[in-house]
């Protein structure tokens, strides 16, 4: 492998060749071999926020055309996935994200030389001119956590939502027993029940874009500390117009950067957003996997697409395996929110030093949270078929059903003909036609859904 010289602030460093970033970047990937790679989602988003200030800075007189051009050009190349492999630093390093800032700005400056020599750019001076890692690197999760929201985990949730509407509309006219404390209620219709389920993830939507409005404000302009130091006079009034120009959303600069840097209040309410998601996706698996628990000897009222054998052992034995991979995503979040929990209260004074992981966990709960919600609507949700002889089977079983008849023959009269019916194994209805305390006509119109 051939080498060159780069050199920063401790010397001089030999970088492979063959890449583009510079000193700073070899020395934490030599230094920080520790678990995975940053996410490429932050690394866009500080390529945009690059992009951006490149031209406030242009606009302010502070870099020539070239370099704005060169910039903004290597900028978009990193955005496209051009140059993911220049950006190997691993989540754990610096808690303020620093050495991913300078391999931004490093591979940024390099790649500009290679498009004209005469006009080298430097990667503080330049690229990173108005700015510091501790501005630039919250607004860089800002960025990807709003857009990791609304670009990847709505469109998931929407899809879902879509598929159980119509698994809604399929359970009309379908009545059951409803179960509260694990034992049987009164009767619910197929289509109420499934309600529940269409307007809890619909809630959850309005959550997360509710607190997605808060990513909007981004700490930009801050500087080392917020006091905002080395950005030129005006810097903030420039940039309100190009960020949003630039991203296609309505990120807002005029905000209290000492909040910014200190604190992770915005978001953290963005990602229990995600874990509120998560908890209601969670009891939706539970539930459908229990309600299609059996075939002949649990509650089997929906029939679960069959996808894969169950059992290395048991011939025929098919699992509800989505429900299982969507509790285990859920659970993952659960921990993450407890990380990012840890993490937004442990920032000291003018900066939080745990960001890196909270970006990576973020980006992780998106991610899995829109995969799971497509594979479980896909391979799960939109195959279920109702099961209407075992509904009906429940609804003639159920003791519940003297619920319905207290305002013909009073608590007591029905309290007493459910122990009856209890002991002999017999239905409700039985009971109560042969002790004629009501006629079938009566029973019938008394038991039936209003």
């Amino acid at each position: 492998m051939e080498f060159r010289k780069e050199f920063d602030a401790l010397g001089e460093v030999l970088v492979p060749a063959e890449h583009k970033w510079g000193a700073q970047t070899e020395r934490s990937y030599q230094n920080f071999k520790i678990g995975e790679r940053m996410p490429k989602e932050i690394i866009y988003a500080m390529a945009v926020l690059k992009k951006c200030a490149a031209k406030v800075n242009f606009d302010m007189g502070k870099i020539d055309r070239f370099k704005k051009d060169a910039i903004m050009e290597t900028c978009d190349e990193i955005i496209k996935g051009q140059w993911d492999d220049e950006f190997p630093l691993t989540v754990f390093q610096t808690g303020s994200g620093t050495q991913t800032n300078m391999n931004v700005n490093e591979v940024i400056a390099h790649r500009a030389k290679q498009l004209d020599e005469s006009n080298p750019l430097h990667p503080n001076d330049d690229v990173n001119r108005g700015q510091s890692t501790n501005d630039t690197f919250p607004t860089a999760m800002h960025i990807c956590a709003y857009f990791e929201i609304t670009k990847r985990v709505i469109p998931a949730l929407d899809g879902l939502i879509g598929s159980f509407e119509k698994l809604q509309e399929k359970g009309k006219g379908l009545q059951k027993v409803g179960r509260t404390h694990l034992q049987d209620a009164t009767f619910i219709m197929v289509d109420q029940e499934i309600s529940a389920f269409v307007d809890g993830l619909k809630t959850a939507k309005t959550m997360l874009l509710q607190n997605a409005d808060h990513l909007l404000d981004v700490a930009l302009g801050g500087t080392a500390v917020g006091t905002g130091v080395n950005t030129p006079k005006g810097y903030l009034d420039v940039m309100e117009t190009v960020l949003p120009e630039v991203t296609g959303a309505p990120f807002r600069v005029k905000n209290n950067k000492f909040q910014g840097l200190a604190l992770k209040d915005a978001f953290m309410m963005a990602h229990g957003a995600l874990n509120t998601l998560a908890t209601t996706l969670f009891k939706i698996a539970n539930d459908v996997r229990f309600l299609g628990s059996g075939p002949r000897c649990g509650y089997g009222e929906w029939h679960l697409p069959e996808n894969e054998p169950g059992s290395s052992i048991m011939p025929g034995k098919v699992n509800p395996t989505q429900c299982e991979a969507l509790t285990m995503v859920c659970a993952q979040v659960f921990g993450h929110n407890t990380t990012m929990t840890l993490c937004a209260g442990s920032g000291a004074f003018q900066l939080n030093v745990y960001m890196p992981i909270m970006i990576y966990d973020f980006v992780e709960s998106c991610r899995l949270l829109a995969d799971a919600m497509n594979s479980f609507r896909t391979h799960c949700i939109d195959g279920v078929e109702f099961v209407p002889e075992k509904l009906n089977f429940f609804v003639e079983q159920s003791l519940m059903i003297a619920t319905s008849l207290t305002p013909y023959i009073g608590y007591d009269k029905s309290a007493k003909v459910v122990k009856e019916a209890y002991k002999r194994g017999c239905s409700i209805k039985e009971i109560i036609l042969e002790e004629k305390l009501m006629t079938e006509d009566e029973f019938a119109e008394a038991v039936r859904m209003k």
